[in-house]
């Protein structure tokens, strides 16, 4: 079933809808979880939780591209389970590292982006970074921002050193405030 058809089951109020998005998506949204937790306990109750979030929620929305709004939900579940797991305690994992890079984008780009115009402002500017990274960073960036994956994992998925995926990472956000500093967002 294509993603319209899904949304179309959730506007019709058509429990079959959870049923087809979790037919099509569990798998993707649980490797999401499992990158951030590291715990299948825990990764399974906030692929559920998607699952809930994304029925209370459409309607009234209607995502245009459904693999994504599931996925992020999915990732902001797991990393809000992740800061109250560890909301006491300091954890050496890749998390940890992730945090500190993804809080300097969030800080840059915060303070203006609570109206609707900045948004699509913002989404075009990402759009644009993206696009002007070669296939082989694109994928590097979005693999550890998004999918949070770790950097060994990156690394043996690209067939180099981890050294290298961390330079190129540190190469992509540094163009990326470059962008943000030009379009007028706080920079780093």
């Amino acid at each position: 079933m294509d993603d319209s058809q899904i949304i179309n089951l959730y506007f019709a109020r058509d429990e079959n809808a959870i049923i087809e998005t979790k037919n099509k998506y569990q798998n993707m949204c649980y490797r999401i979880a499992q990158n951030i937790l590291y715990n299948r306990e825990d990764s399974e109750e906030c692929v559920n939780d998607t699952w809930l979030f994304t029925w209370n929620n459409i309607p009234p929305r209607r995502p245009s591209v459904f693999s994504s709004f599931v996925s992020k939900i999915t990732r902001n579940t797991a990393i809000d389970r992740y800061r109250k797991r560890n909301a006491q305690k300091r954890v050496d994992s890749h998390m940890e590292d992730i945090a500190g890079e993804v809080e300097k984008i969030g800080n840059a780009i915060s303070s203006d982006i609570e109206d609707y115009l900045k948004k699509k402002e913002l989404v075009k500017l990402f759009d644009f970074f993206l696009g002007k990274l070669s296939e082989r960073d694109r994928d590097i960036f979005i693999r550890r921002y998004w999918y949070m994956d770790p950097i060994k994992k990156i690394a043996d998925r690209h067939a180099c050193g981890e050294s290298k995926i961390k330079s190129i990472l540190a190469r992509s956000r540094k163009k990326l405030y470059g962008l943000l500093k030009e379009a007028g967002y706080e920079g780093e």
